[in-house]
């Protein structure tokens, strides 16, 4: 376990404004890098090395999109203060990250603080086809592969056939260069921010984690991603 906590959540994600619906996400505003980008960099870096199989799952049939998805972020890294020479990025933190086009979601996953799920249309569902998962909230990433999205919100008890329509009638209506986000607030007793399954049953609430969470669709394959990113604060501070 690391506590890594933000000293507050962005100004549009603050505990005094209600949950909104989906809104309008910036073209170039579903990747951030924060306060949090070195501490949360060593974590991730950490997992993908000691925990891959629980962290990482790119398989090779679905190479095409992760790596259109891979080439969008590297082309709005600039903006975010990283440096791009050739097949070499230098990050925020000063750490130089190899790209690897035969590894998309690992390179990714080394550079962002964002964890991507990739999910592409079959049938009538949109299915995930590959992510980088280092701090997911009360889910494990093996249970989900290769399952639509009713199937992936089964554990969720609000997660109803109604709410389910809406989702999915969302991840079909997003347009490329035309990003949507939401966020979600929720109390935990236990900072770590890899939780595949909670851990602070018998523990007092203490914090509060949020994950601003931005669905954007890829231009040419139209796979979409749902972009994740963390942040714990202090209850009360």
């Amino acid at each position: 376990m690391r506590e890594i906590l933000h000293t507050r959540l962005p100004p549009e994600m603050d505990r005094d404004r209600p949950l909104p619906g989906v809104a309008p996400c910036g073209a170039d505003d579903w990747l951030r890098v924060d306060e949090r980008y070195a501490e949360q960099m060593a974590y991730r870096v950490a997992l993908l090395a000691e925990r891959p199989d629980a962290v990482l799952w790119d398989p090779p049939e679905a190479r095409v999109p992760t790596r259109e998805v891979l080439d969008e972020a590297l082309a709005l890294l600039p903006g975010l203060g990283f440096v791009l020479d050739r097949d070499r990025v230098r990050c925020p933190d000063g750490r130089l990250v190899l790209v690897d086009r035969d590894a998309p979601l690992l390179t990714l996953g080394r550079l962002l603080q964002q964890d991507i799920c990739v999910l592409d249309k079959c049938g009538d569902a949109h299915v995930l086809i590959a992510a980088v998962l280092c701090f997911p909230a009360n889910w494990r990433l093996a249970e989900k592969a290769g399952r639509p999205l009713v199937e992936i919100h089964a554990p969720v008890a609000a997660y109803d056939t109604a709410l389910a329509r809406r989702v999915q009638r969302l991840f079909d209506g997003v347009q490329p260069g035309r990003p949507l986000w939401r966020f979600n607030r929720l109390p935990y007793g236990d900072s770590d921010l890899h939780q595949p399954a909670r851990k602070d049953a018998d523990l007092p609430r203490l914090f509060v984690r949020a994950e601003r969470q931005c669905v954007v669709r890829m231009p040419k394959s139209r796979a979409v991603v749902f972009a994740i990113h963390t942040h714990v604060v202090r209850r009360g501070g």
